[in-house]
């Protein structure tokens, strides 16, 4: 797949994580187990998870000039992205996420962004000639909302899908809802973009119905363990969810994400992508870690013989 390229604009942070029995309320304390530091962020996430299922990625991220920073940068060397465009920043730390892990494979985070909210549109235009290149582009909310904005204009000039994580959700303007393509909230963003709470499959079609509304051609709202519902103008359409047991869900949302825009720009229909990515998000659930969870092409196929068709 050397010919798939993508281009990601986004976040890298270094995740610490610790397991713990459940996830505390506030002003609770829990006993949790060991620490565990390993390299995140939703940007570089959906990015790791591309790479690993063979395409060309082209990864527009900064990163503070510490040890945070070079971890993630020579962890980006080892799975093969392509960082001609990730740019140390000296000064201001690298993202950090705080990941909390319950026995269900649940999870609470927060996010200190550091570098993250440096991202600027200039350094996206910088990549303008890989935008048009590329087979498809990707950005989150993770970064400023005015370099999200430059992104999908430069996908739309060079007739690019656009492919937008909303989280972390906030309201976005019609301006920009309206640059793009398929948009793949969780049930949470899905609920603080619309104002519908998501808890099954028809109040999922009701967020989803008013998300086309304000201007997104596709939306996905992906329902975790249930699965996800695909909305076009035209059509609705619900998909259970592979029966695994879960571990970690923590970049669940990424690995869907990262494995659409492959999918999308290997020529699959939409159907076909969004299904392979179904299939990689369940596979990256039984497994601890964001980017560590990301399964190759190989696995995937093994993990559902059928997946080789696509």
């Amino acid at each position: 797949m050397g010919d798939v390229r993508i281009v990601v604009v986004g976040s890298s942070n270094m995740d610490l994580v610790v397991k713990s029995p459940r996830i505390p309320a506030a002003g609770e304390t829990v006993l949790g187990g060991d620490l565990i530091m390993v390299p995140g962020g939703k940007g570089a996430n959906q990015a790791v998870a591309a790479a690993r299922l063979g395409a060309h990625v082209q990864f527009v991220a900064r990163l503070g000039n510490d040890v945070f920073g070079r971890n993630c940068l020579e962890n980006f060397a080892s799975v093969g992205l392509d960082t001609a465009h990730v740019t140390m920043t000296p000064n201001a730390p690298s993202g950090v996420a705080l990941i909390t892990v319950d026995d269900a494979g649940q999870n609470a985070i927060v996010v200190a962004p550091g570098a993250n909210a440096r991202l600027s549109p200039e350094d996206v235009r910088r990549a303008a000639a890989d935008i048009r290149s590329a087979g498809a582009v990707v950005t989150q909310l993770e970064v400023p909302l005015d370099t999200v904005q430059c992104a999908a204009e430069l996908a739309r000039d060079a007739g690019v899908p656009f492919i937008l994580d909303p989280a972390p959700a906030r309201k976005l303007s019609p301006t920009l809802l309206a640059l793009v393509d398929v948009l793949t909230p969780n049930e949470t963003e899905a609920r603080i973009l619309t104002g519908i709470d998501v808890t099954d499959e028809n109040s999922a079609c009701e967020a989803a119905r008013r998300l086309l509304a304000s201007g997104v051609k596709v939306a996905i709202v992906t329902m975790g363990a249930q699965g996800f519902l695909l909305a076009t103008g035209d059509t609705t359409e619900f998909f259970a969810a592979a029966p695994v047991k879960a571990v970690d869900t923590t970049a669940a949302g990424d690995a869907f994400t990262g494995s659409l825009a492959v999918g999308l720009a290997r020529g699959q229909s939409l159907r076909e992508a969004a299904t392979f990515a179904g299939r990689v998000a369940a596979l990256s659930v039984t497994r601890r870690g964001a980017q560590s969870s990301m399964p190759t092409r190989q696995e995937v196929e093994e993990f559902h013989p059928k997946m080789s068709s696509f």
